[in-house]
C-alpha cells in the first residue's frame, strides 16, 4: 500500500502502538477499550474517538514520516463513492441481474448439479434459511451475494472447505454458511463505518487506503474475515448458539491486524494465509 506523506496543519498524530498493544494518544485524540467479558476474551482492540473540531487527524506508523491521513484523495473518494453505492443496493428477486447473480452463485458452489428453480429447496444445501434466498438478503443487501460470489471464484479451495465443514472438529450443530456469509458482509460494514459522513475510526482510514490501491479490497477483507471466523469457530468449539460470540471475536481480530504495522494491503494481513 502506498502510504500518504503530507505535512497537515492543525492536526494531531497519533503515539503508534507499542509491542504490547498499549496506544498513546495526545488530547485531542482519546482511546478506550471496551471492559466487557466478550471483548476482553477476545483481545479487544482499543476504540478511537476522534473530536469533532479536527478536520484532518493522522495516523503515524512506525516508519518514519509515513502518516495516513483522514483526508480523502480523488480516487478514494471516487471508489469510496462506488463502495458505498453497492451497499446501498439492496437485493431485489424481480431484476434479472440478481436473479443471474443467484444462479452464478449457484454454479460457482455445485459446478456440475444443476438448480431446479431459483426458489427450490436446493438452496438449503447451502445453508439459505429456507427455499428463497432473496429473504436472506435483507440485512446486507445485494453485496452479500457479491461477497459470496467474489469467495466461490476467487478462493475456491478455501469456499468449498467452509462450504462443507472440511477441517477440525465440528460442531453437532453448525453455523448455515450462506447466512454466516451474510452476517460477515453486515459486521464488515459496521466495522468500517463507511456510511458515516466523517470518519469515527482509523480502521476506517487505513482500509480507505487499502482501496484506493485496489477496488477489491472489500470483497478480498470479506474473503479473510470468513476465515477468521471459521478458525474462531474451531477454536472455541462453538456452537450454533455461539455464533454472534465468534462474529465479535472476528471482528476484533480484523481490527487487530489492519492495525499492524506492517499491514499496507489486504494480502499483507496475517490471516491472509489462511486462504487457499
Amino acid at each position: 500500500m502506498r502510504v500518504v506523506r503530507i505535512s497537515c496543519v492543525g492536526t494531531r498524530h497519533l503515539s503508534p502502538p507499542s509491542s504490547a498493544g498499549v496506544c498513546a494518544a495526545h488530547s485531542d485524540v482519546s482511546a478506550s477499550s471496551s471492559s466487557s467479558a466478550d471483548e476482553a476474551s477476545c483481545g479487544g482492540t482499543p476504540s478511537w474517538r476522534i473530536k469533532k473540531r479536527l478536520t484532518c487527524v493522522c495516523f503515524i506508523r512506525k516508519r518514519p514520516y509515513e502518516l495516513i491521513c483522514s483526508n480523502l484523495t480523488p480516487l478514494q473518494e471516487e471508489r469510496l463513492k462506488r463502495l458505498r453505492k453497492r451497499m446501498k443496493n439492496c437485493f431485489d428477486a424481480s431484476r434479472p441481474d440478481h436473479q443471474d447473480a443467484l444462479r452464478a452463485l449457484w454454479s460457482a458452489t455445485y459446478p456440475g448439479e444443476k438448480l431446479q428453480d431459483l426458489i427450490s429447496n436446493q438452496w438449503k444445501d447451502m445453508g439459505w434459511q429456507g427455499k428463497d434466498p432473496s429473504t436472506d438478503f435483507r440485512g446486507a443487501g445485494f453485496i452479500s451475494l457479491e461477497n459470496l460470489l467474489f469467495f466461490a471464484k476467487t478462493f475456491s479451495t478455501s469456499f468449498q472447505r467452509l462450504l462443507k465443514k472440511q477441517g477440525g472438529k465440528r460442531a453437532d450443530w453448525e453455523y448455515p454458511f450462506a447466512v454466516a456469509g451474510v452476517n460477515i458482509t453486515f459486521m464488515i460494514m459496521q466495522m468500517l463505518d463507511l456510511e458515516a459522513s466523517k470518519p469515527r475510526t482509523f480502521v476506517r482510514s487505513i482500509f480507505l487506503q487499502m482501496l484506493s490501491e485496489n477496488e477489491w479490497a472489500f470483497d478480498l477483507l470479506y474473503c479473510v474475515a470468513f476465515a477468521v471466523m471459521d478458525k474462531q469457530w474451531l477454536d472455541k468449539n462453538a456452537t450454533y448458539m455461539e455464533f454472534n460470540d465468534v462474529l465479535r471475536c472476528t471482528r476484533g481480530q480484523l481490527e487487530r491486524e489492519l492495525m499492524m504495522d506492517d499491514v499496507f494491503r489486504i494480502e499483507d494481513m496475517p490471516s491472509f494465509s489462511l486462504l487457499s
